[in-house]
């Protein structure tokens, strides 16, 4: 049955699921010029700009107030935006549209308005989502469902976390819907460059993706991906994981993040990842979609430029003297479950436990940003943050003397910039985030500025140190390798940490902050996002050089990209030109060709059987089998087929006629007694594995194993089996969850030059050539045909139908869908050979009467 996410209810390709009222459309159009909007103010697009970025997110970088003299809305940039700051990456001729939510209600008869404002002053396209959605898609399905699955929180029960909800999904979806929508009021798709931001817009990338199948589309995710264990419980996870893979690049901040990404699409959709030329790539039906791994920077200017305001001389003053003579230790962090504050806490009672003589010297000072979202679950931290401190500075404070100083009110950027300067160690505790910055920022106000060592009273040539006690699961941690990584769940080792911390020597110190500070100011927010974007071009590079078309439906919508000389191969086409021809050579794969993959019985159909006794009865034509399978299987199947020729075990073993004897080809394979016995170590030790034997050959496939492990086990066995036989005459070859060895020199395509080459030698070259397949192997016959013609010389060449079954890349030049298609163009040909077929029913009879 149909999953109701993709099929009815949420087929909205072409569709609206609710009944959303349409958004303004008085946005001037984009035409074919890139930079040029048409039917609107020409000041408004610069028609001399040469390339566009068109930055997608939930929230503009905008302040909205109304007011309140004149009752009209005030618009501002927001500087401390991510969005705006990435700006500075790109190149000055660059134009860059922002297409975003507001923060503010806007009534629906000032939305034309308020949308030609900030169009024509900031560049933005605003998203007016009605309330009742936005509702559901941010508090609802993205807060309550999958902010929480992505940190790690399943909905075991009602008080934890909320369970899946239908009608939250269909809000995402809608509100995905209207983004969309406004990104092709604006987009030039052949031209401009799309990035999308976070995990609120997932899948929008389906929507662009089926209207315009050659869109530059960047995604970048800024929250951490969860496990598959975790992702999979997700009831709409393949919905979301097809949206993202609609994507040419998609970002992650760690390699832990992109390794569960990568994981979900290998455990749920079957797709194989590789790194190509340092970059990895998953083949997703012929795009390759790559992935981007860089954690975000900070905007080094706008920090600096904090640093130098006199406001914060002033309160860097104010901060010195208030813990004069005093260790500070700095936590910033967001008020909610995962960022661990509570244990921080604890942490810091044990030091102050286990180390008597820092009572009175060293103090925490804790500041809480509001948070940015209400629940149950917030208040229960806060609750618990607030009883912690209060314990804490009951037993070990003192008159005059608080150990941990809690800041519960928003706290402007200068006061932050003063608390970091003075601090000795910052400490970030998450139990889960997604990249944090606190540590960068920490960082650079410790290197500090000459007005801050004049506030400060710090020489200017003097070194500068810091340190940082930073949780392993936040995505900064794998960039700051000077750091103390702890487990948060740790208490003592928590503990300890922050006493190494401020007990280190002054050079240690020194030499981690000077690693730290190169990296952090070399790779700011300007270089994070110069990267995406070159990433983004060059995976684009080759859109045009393919040939695009778009299949599925609703959300499960992808697009096929291939080579331009790649087709379907015509019934018609291919009769037509078997009509004319008088000597002609046949060869069909077994495995996904003439029988499909998926089915358990591998015998071929009564239609299958009546079909190759048509062709090769007929006198004009040369018929082979060319398969993998052993040749006791292969004649046990076609044993109705007097006249086909056979080839087993990929040509190691060929029969011309049931009537004619095997021949062999003379070769080497005494190295199965060295093989077979490391098969056998990786079979018991990967559940799910077996060996299957053959005369010439033996492989491990791993079909049934846990997809990461097998895939695993396999690469550790194709490394291992290369370095035993590397002076054997074998090769090892991986597959679809396979591991084979073969004797050197035995391919399908050795079958295919044999074969043209008796034809020719017999003096009746080919005028006709057809080879269908579906798998990796058949590739060698494909590209064996096309050289051995070639190098033939013959006097008239022959017509080649290579053809691959799928539509996926191949040597093949045609591709024919399924095995349901090679049986239907079998028919074909069989219907215009001599003689023709017997009816089906009648040879029924006989076929029964064989077996």
């Amino acid at each position: 049955m149909a999953s109701r996410s993709s099929s009815n209810v949420l087929d909205l390709a072409s569709e609206e699921i609710l009944d959303v009222p349409q958004t303004p459309r008085s946005l001037p159009r984009l035409m074919t010029v890139p930079g040029i909007i048409s039917d609107g103010d020409s000041d408004s697009m610069s028609s001399t700009c040469q390339e566009r970025k068109i930055i997608v997110a939930n929230m503009l970088p905008l302040h909205a107030q109304r007011d309140e003299g004149t009752s009209k809305w005030c618009f501002s940039l927001d500087e401390d935006s991510l969005l705006l700051q990435l700006k500075d990456g790109f190149s000055p001729e660059s134009e860059v549209i922002y297409v975003g939510s507001l923060k503010v209600d806007i009534d629906a008869s000032e939305q034309e308005e308020v949308a030609q404002r900030l169009l024509d002053e900031f560049k933005c396209v605003p998203t007016f989502i009605p309330p009742d959605i936005h509702k559901n898609f941010y508090y609802g399905f993205c807060k309550q469902q999958l902010w929480p699955l992505f940190h790690y929180m399943l909905p075991m029960c009602p008080d934890h976390a909320d369970r899946f909800d239908r009608h939250l999904w269909q809000a995402y979806v809608s509100a995905n819907k209207l983004f969309a929508d406004k990104v092709m009021e604006v987009v030039n798709p052949e031209d401009d460059y799309i990035w999308v931001h976070d995990y609120h817009l997932m899948v929008l990338p389906t929507f662009l993706r089926k209207r315009y199948h050659r869109v530059k589309l960047g995604f970048f995710l800024h929250s951490p991906f969860p496990s598959s264990e975790i992702y999979r419980t997700l009831p709409v996870r393949d919905e979301i994981l097809k949206g993202l893979l609609n994507c040419d690049l998609i970002g992650f901040h760690t390699f832990d993040y992109a390794r569960h990404f990568l994981s979900c699409c290998s455990r749920m959709l079957g797709l194989d990842y590789e790194s190509r030329r340092g970059h990895i790539g998953l083949d997703y039906f012929g795009r390759t979609v790559y992935i981007k791994i860089l954690p975000v920077g900070v905007h080094m200017g706008r920090l600096v430029s904090m640093l130098n305001l006199s406001s914060t001389f002033d309160k860097v003053k104010e901060v010195q003297e208030q813990f004069k003579g005093k260790i500070v230790i700095l936590g910033v962090d967001d008020m909610d479950i995962f960022k661990g504050i509570s244990l921080k806490m604890l942490s810091f009672e044990l030091l102050l436990k286990q180390r008597p003589g820092l009572q009175g010297k060293i103090v925490l000072v804790q500041i809480v940003n509001p948070a940015r979202s209400s629940g149950k679950d917030v208040q229960e931290a806060k609750r618990e943050t607030y009883l912690t401190v209060r314990r804490v500075n009951q037993c070990y404070g003192s008159p005059g003397y608080e150990p941990v100083i809690l800041i519960d009110r928003p706290v402007a950027h200068y006061e932050k910039a003063a608390y970091y300067a003075v601090a000795e160690c910052c400490i970030v505790n998450a139990v889960r985030d997604g990249m944090n910055l606190v540590p960068y920022k920490y960082i650079v106000c410790r290197q500090g500025s000459p007005g801050m060592d004049d506030a400060m009273g710090i020489e200017t040539d003097s070194p500068r140190t810091s340190m940082l006690v930073v949780s392993e699961f936040i995505g900064c941690s794998p960039s700051l390798s000077g750091a103390i990584r702890v487990n948060p769940w740790d208490i003592e080792a928590v503990a300890e940490a922050l006493d190494v911390a401020i007990t280190m020597t002054g050079s240690e110190k020194q030499l981690r902050h000077e690693k730290h500070y190169r990296y952090v100011s070399s790779h700011d927010v300007a270089y994070w996002a110069r990267s995406f974007v070159q990433d983004l071009e060059r995976a684009t590079q080759d859109h045009y050089n393919k040939r695009c078309w778009g299949i599925g439906l609703g959300l499960g919508f992808k697009v096929i990209s291939l080579s331009p000389s790649f087709r379907k191969l015509s019934i018609e086409h291919i009769v037509s030109s078997y009509r004319r021809t008088n000597r002609r050579v046949i060869f069909l794969d077994y495995d996904g060709t003439i029988v499909p993959e998926s089915t358990i019985v591998k015998s071929p159909s009564v239609e299958v059987i009546t079909f190759l006794n048509a062709l090769s009865n007929d006198p004009k034509n040369t018929v082979f089998i060319v398969s993998g399978r052993g040749r006791s299987q292969l004649n046990e199947w076609l044993a109705p087929c007097e006249r086909v020729g056979l080839a087993a075990e990929h040509g190691y073993f060929i029969r011309w006629s049931k009537a004619s004897n095997w021949e062999c080809m003379d070769a080497d394979i005494e190295w199965k007694g060295i093989v077979e016995p490391v098969m056998k170590q990786y079979t018991d030790a990967t559940d799910g594995s077996f060996i299957e034997t053959k005369e010439t050959a033996l492989v491990w496939h791993h079909q049934d194993a846990d997809p990461d492990f097998g895939s695993c086990q396999a690469k550790e066995m194709l490394d291992h089996l290369e370095n035993v036989l590397a002076n054997e005459p074998a090769v090892v070859k991986r597959g679809q969850h396979i591991v084979e060895v073969k004797p050197q020199g035995v391919t399908k395509g050795l079958v295919a030059e044999k074969v043209l080459s008796a034809m020719v030698k017999s003096g009746k070259p080919p005028d006709f050539v057809m080879c269908v397949g579906d798998d990796r192997s058949d590739e060698d016959m494909f590209e064996s045909i096309i050289n051995c013609v070639s190098s033939l010389s013959l006097k008239f060449a022959p017509e080649i139908f290579a053809c691959t079954v799928g539509q996926k890349p191949s040597r093949a030049r045609y591709y024919l869908d399924d095995t349901a298609d090679v049986v239907r163009m079998l028919r074909g040909l069989a219907n215009v050979s001599s003689p023709k077929p017997m009816q089906s029913v009648q040879f029924q009879v006989a076929f029964d009467s064989v077996v």
